[in-house]
């Protein structure tokens, strides 16, 4: 097995409010660890963000989407960093994705470690 650190950076998040854009799919035969989420205003006003993991894999459960962060505001030019001090395993499909209030006005900075 190897692991690789990488990030996955995407500026202006997502390309319309109220449509979550995928920020990181989990690639196949790969595990993923989520190891912190940096989230960034680049608005002149607050927005709100919410950060969804949506899973449709199964061992012996059955995953489903869920929200990792939910209409959390982010004052004007401020970083918000999740996961700090916490993991999150994704299997191979899951998919990180990232909405806004406002159109165009997220930075994400997302650091895994892939296990393949």
């Amino acid at each position: 097995m190897a692991n690789t650190f990488k990030i996955k950076s995407n500026a202006n998040m997502p390309a319309s409010a109220g449509t979550p854009l995928t920020l990181y799919t989990v690639p196949g035969a790969t595990t993923s660890v989520v190891l912190g989420l940096l989230l960034t205003n680049t608005h002149t006003a607050d927005v709100t963000v919410s950060v969804q993991l949506v899973s449709d894999t199964s061992d012996t459960e059955t995953n489903e989407t869920i929200y990792l962060l939910r209409n959390t505001e982010i004052p004007v030019g401020s970083t918000l960093e999740i996961m700090s001090g916490n993991k999150v395993v994704l299997q191979t499909t899951d998919v990180m994705k990232i909405d806004c209030s406002v159109a165009a006005k997220i930075d994400a900075a997302l650091s895994i470690m892939e296990i393949t």
